[in-house]
């Protein structure tokens, strides 16, 4: 899969747009039209509030809401967005919990002549995908990889040279492998882990560096955990594991959870993560995670719903700026795509405190 380029993209919101919509897409919508909107779960509270946060905006601006989480449950997922459609919704949203699962519910919808914008996660294997909203995934990679060889000290904070050589042992842990995001923040590490790997600044002790055989189902911290557990009582009975890269916070509280059954801390390898979820902000204040990658779901939320006004109005969304990188298989999907920042502890207050993300006394 080719990798996206970087792009600064410029939130553009309500602006009117030109264009016309594609052959079988909807007429006009009227007024207060139902938006079907599925979640993967409830498990993560970044779900939860980009359910409610597009939910919110959606109704802001008069639309009616069917807000359905599927709990991680694929054939769930598949009643709610059927379900969906039988109210006569007039548009979907939605988080995939499998991308690749969704091809017999969407072809009902294009049937129905029901757009449909993919949140987040890109769906697969069906010409039925009208739009894309997401972050900057291959992006959110390179951070992550940037961010371990800066904790280790092989890079300077400002991207120089860092004051150690190495060698430092790690271990990489990727997404689950039927969410095609997995693939966009792999691919954007090793882009950047590579070098260092090739000329043994990095050594990989597990031998485990292929994408499919690092990947977690579902993004479940607890199968992270007992892999981690696996890892460290199979090689590193004689040596030290030094850096972690983990996608995801989830996934990061589990190996933080393995590493400690292991005898680490009070200092901990250089942890990764994603989602800037509470927990793992508490773990990077506690000097456990090392950073995690802050993805702002409110302006996601807020351009998804702009983007769902533009095609209940029958225009196309004035916001897309990825027309050639996100293939599904079938097609390639316009997409619109936020960036990323990450965190750590040196600018986790200004980031997440002074942007009303959280609040002092919730990371207390």
């Amino acid at each position: 899969m080719r990798s996206p380029r970087f792009v600064v993209p410029v939130v553009v919101l309500l602006v009117a747009a030109c264009g016309a919509p594609a052959a079988g897409q909807q007429v006009k919508a009227p007024d207060g039209a139902l938006v079907g909107v599925t979640m993967p779960t409830t498990t993560s509270q970044r779900w939860i509030s980009d359910g409610e946060n597009i939910k919110r905006d959606l109704e802001s601006r008069g639309h009616r809401v069917d807000l359905q989480y599927a709990q991680n449950d694929v054939p769930t997922q598949v009643k709610q967005i059927e379900d969906q459609i039988a109210k006569g919704a007039k548009l979907l949203i939605v988080a995939s919990v499998d991308g690749s699962a969704l091809t017999t519910p969407l072809q009902h919808a294009a049937d129905a002549r029901i757009p449909v914008i993919a949140y987040d996660r890109l769906l697969r294997g069906s010409p039925n995908v009208d739009y894309y909203a997401t972050f900057e995934n291959f992006r959110v990679g390179v951070y992550q990889a940037e961010s371990l060889l800066t904790g280790l000290g092989l890079r300077a904070a400002d991207g120089g040279p860092g004051a150690e050589s190495g060698p430092f042992n790690v271990e990489l842990f990727a997404g689950s492998a039927d969410d095609n995001n997995s693939v966009f923040f792999f691919n954007g590490a090793m882009s950047v882990l590579k070098p260092y790997l090739d000329d043994g600044k990095l050594v990989v002790r597990s031998g485990q560096t292929d994408f499919q055989a690092v990947t977690t189902l579902r993004w479940d911290g607890e199968t992270a955990r007992k892999r981690m557990e696996e890892i460290l009582g199979t090689t590193y009975k004689r040596s030290k594991v030094n850096g972690v890269l983990s996608p995801y916070d989830g996934i990061s509280l589990g190996v933080l959870t393995a590493l400690q059954a292991g005898g680490y801390g009070p200092k901990f390898p250089i942890v990764t993560g994603q989602d800037a979820e509470l927990g793992s902000v508490k773990s990077i204040l506690a000097d456990q995670q090392y950073s995690t990658i802050y993805k702002d779901t409110r302006e996601l939320a807020t351009a998804t719903a702009s983007m769902a006004e533009a095609v209940l109005k029958d225009r196309t969304p004035p916001q897309l700026n990825n027309l050639n990188d996100y293939n599904n298989g079938v097609k390639v999907v316009p997409a619109f795509l936020l960036n990323p920042v990450s965190v750590d502890k040196t600018n986790y207050h200004k980031v997440l405190v002074e942007s009303g993300y959280y609040s002092d006394d919730q990371l207390r």
